[in-house]
């Protein structure tokens, strides 16, 4: 298997991640996570649609839903279900949120928690689920930085 064709979902997880939720086995070592040029290559050629369905089995959401979060009508969305391919600028708010999803795993050290902590209201994210707050790349950093706070508990 080539680097690119393991779903971006693999590259922002622990090591000690199952990835029992995720379409393929296995985790990349340590030296190949640091390559990230062939992930900056293959946002720019647009990403497939497995990405998102990994990334809606992670999240455990209906595909609408993620769809709202990426900030795409349900129309686009099935277009791009068709085509199998999404635009960069979608395929870079894919990874926004798989990174999200990885850096709040790596946190809590459970999907389910991950899970449950990004999909409910909180007082760091202006009383928004934190998956809401991101609808922007602000929005992400500033999740990132309470994860961040949460990791080394500062909040």
């Amino acid at each position: 298997m080539r680097f690119s064709d393991k779903p971006i979902t693999h590259y922002f997880f622990p090591k000690d991640w199952n990835g029992e939720t995720a379409t393929e086995n296995g985790i990349v070592s340590e030296a190949t996570m640091e390559a990230q040029t062939p992930i900056i290559e293959r946002i720019r050629e647009g990403l497939y649609f497995r990405e998102f369905k990994a990334l809606r089995a992670l999240l455990n959401i209906p595909e609408e839903e993620l769809g709202l979060y990426l900030g795409m009508s349900n129309a686009t969305l099935h277009r791009r279900k068709k085509s199998r391919q999404f635009s960069q600028a979608e395929s870079e708010r894919l990874v926004r949120f798989t990174r999200l999803f990885g850096i709040a795993y790596g946190v809590f050290g459970d999907e389910e928690a991950a899970r449950g902590w990004l999909k409910t209201e909180n007082p760091g994210t202006a009383n928004e689920a934190p998956l809401s707050y991101a609808d922007t790349e602000f929005g992400a950093r500033e999740v990132e930085n309470l994860l961040g706070k949460i990791d080394h508990g500062l909040f």
